[in-house]
């Protein structure tokens, strides 16, 4: 299908309410009978009142999310991509899910993914010229230490080609600095991340455009003296030159949160494909949180040596190994051929149980589904949970499933791309849902608008037309497939990808909310007489 013109798109978010649900009326349909429309949207995507009560007694007064976010927070932890953590809460969650009756649970892989890697141990101290422990944790896909090392700590912080040639010859056996100490964002845990105001909600409402959006400050305080050269180095060929030197340890810090260790996966991880003999022929990496590193690097400006005590554990996959993603099933009954799903990326990294991402979006999904069994809900489409994997490397999981089940518009689709109807996500913090960013997609405003107006007391309150990216409903909208996330509150608190990120930063009424809403949501998609309609249908 092609895609709506820019300019029709504007029409339509200009109109008043009304006029755009005649404009909406207005659209011819296209599809099979079934997909038709009647004239109107009431009839195809009626609001089950009596329905909803039920969810909202059963999501509000008898929900499981807090128990459930207290397992896989306290007890399964951090689960990165193909680690045997990943395998064990996986098969965990594969029982989990037929506990709350979903049907037909499975773990599907969907590509080779190398060797895994998991985390056993790491003690990081400063000794001299005081003691110090630090709060640190070793990269993924690094390394261990071979046993525990006393090293003296250098700065090597290499940007360009330039800087190489000094450094030379002088790294061999060292923990090295390699990063610029991080500015320390010291307004973040003091007052929070502020609400949206209702300013704000009403200018998502109405731009049609989104702004542009603010440059990323990240890197120009990581590196604020970074000089304009085209032979700055990349990350991949800084650790090589590590490597090469022999060093026997490389420090780094990227978070500028107070507190906050943030650590991600070995430069060149993703080319190798998690490769174990690259793997073990790098260096360990290990990042340590700003406060402590920073305290390193004054030290060493001041001609003082620095000393500091390692040791990390690692432990490496034999062989190349599958990832999967875990899918379950509500089914359903006289469409049970036609598919809305619900999902949120089980995968997260590896310092913290990372609750707010996706630990929360997860038990959401999990909550939902068990409301709809809870409820006796029949649903004529069959509902589909999907927990991804792979997503915070490159949302390999879910862009897999969209190539495997659906295929490609421009390369050729499957049967089951005309049997779609909606897949809904949640990816972006713990925070309460307020709307759905539409994704240009002005033909599901008045549906929207309808499925929102009994959860209005709830915070659902703004349809925004903007497209949002960065997470799993990506590839489904991509192949131009329905797929909407939901636009969440601003939440203070740890942010993911830390290892500060645990149950007791949650706002668990929120996610509760979240949970009824989502089952709202996709029951009514399940039970509608036409599938949620797809960008360009009047084309």
């Amino acid at each position: 299908m092609s895609a709506a013109s820019p300019h029709a798109i504007r029409a339509l978010t200009r109109m008043p309410g009304s006029a755009l649900v005649l404009a909406f009326l207005a659209i011819p349909a296209t599809g099979d009978a079934q997909n038709a429309r009647p004239r109107d949207p009431a009839e195809a995507f009626p609001v089950d009142r009596a329905m909803i009560a039920r969810i909202r007694e059963e999501g509000l007064k008898r929900s499981q999310l807090a128990n459930t976010l207290s397992y896989m927070t306290d007890v399964l932890g951090g689960r990165l991509t193909n680690s045997d953590a990943m395998d064990r809460a996986q098969r965990w969650v594969v029982g989990e899910m037929e506990r709350i009756g979903l049907v037909n649970v499975e773990r599907e892989p969907f590509m080779p993914y190398g060797a895994s890697w998991d985390n056993e141990y790491v003690s990081v101290h400063m000794t001299a010229p005081s003691y110090q422990p630090l709060v640190a944790y070793p990269i993924a896909h690094t390394p261990g230490t071979g046993g525990h090392l006393e090293l003296d700590v250098v700065i090597a912080d290499v940007r360009t080609i330039n800087d190489l040639a000094s450094l030379r010859g002088r790294l061999r056996g060292k923990a090295v600095l390699s990063t610029p100490p991080p500015a320390i964002d010291l307004t973040r845990f003091a007052t929070g991340t502020p609400r949206r105001s209702e300013e704000e909600m009403r200018r998502l409402a109405e731009d049609v455009i989104p702004p542009a959006p603010a440059p990323d400050d990240y890197f120009s305080r990581l590196y604020p003296d970074a000089p304009a050269n085209p032979d700055i180095l990349t990350a991949a060929e800084r650790l090589a030159f590590y490597v090469e030197e022999g060093v026997a340890l490389v420090l780094e810090s990227s978070s500028g949160w107070p507190g906050a260790v943030r650590g991600f996966a070995r430069a060149g991880a993703r080319i190798d494909r998690w490769s174990r003999d690259a793997t073990l022929a790098s260096v360990p990496v290990v990042a340590v949180t700003p406060e402590h590193y920073n305290r390193m690097y004054r030290i060493l400006r001041r001609d003082i040596p620095v000393t500091v005590q390692a040791e990390v554990r690692n432990r490496h996959g034999e062989g190349v190994t599958e990832a999967r993603n875990v899918l379950g099933e509500i089914r359903g009954t006289d469409l049970a051929d036609e598919v809305v799903m619900l999902g949120a990326h089980f995968d997260t990294w590896h310092a913290s149980p990372n609750a707010s991402d996706n630990t929360s979006g997860v038990a959401v999904m999990l909550e939902a589904a068990r409301i709809l069994n809870a409820v006796g809900a029949r649903p004529r489409r069959t509902i589909r949970v999907a927990l991804w994997s792979g997503e915070e490397q490159g949302l390999f999981g879910s862009s897999a499933y969209v190539r495997k089940h659906f295929g490609d518009p421009a390369f050729g689709t499957t049967p089951e791309y005309e049997t779609f109807s909606v897949y809904f996500n949640q990816d972006y913090g713990p925070g309460q849902y307020r709307g759905v960013w539409l994704q240009e997609n002005e033909h599901v405003r008045p549906i929207f608008e309808a499925w929102m107006e009994p959860l209005r007391d709830m915070g659902m309150t703004t349809l925004s037309t903007q497209g949002v990216g960065s997470t799993d409903h990506v590839p489904f909208d991509g192949a131009g497939l329905p797929a909407f996330q939901f636009l969440q509150a601003r939440v203070g608190g740890t942010g993911g990808h830390t290892n500060l990120d645990f149950y007791d930063t949650l706002p668990i009424d929120e996610l509760m909310k979240n949970a009824v809403i989502m089952a709202s949501f996709v029951y009514h998609a399940a039970i509608a007489d036409a599938r949620i309609p797809r960008k360009g249908i009047g084309r």
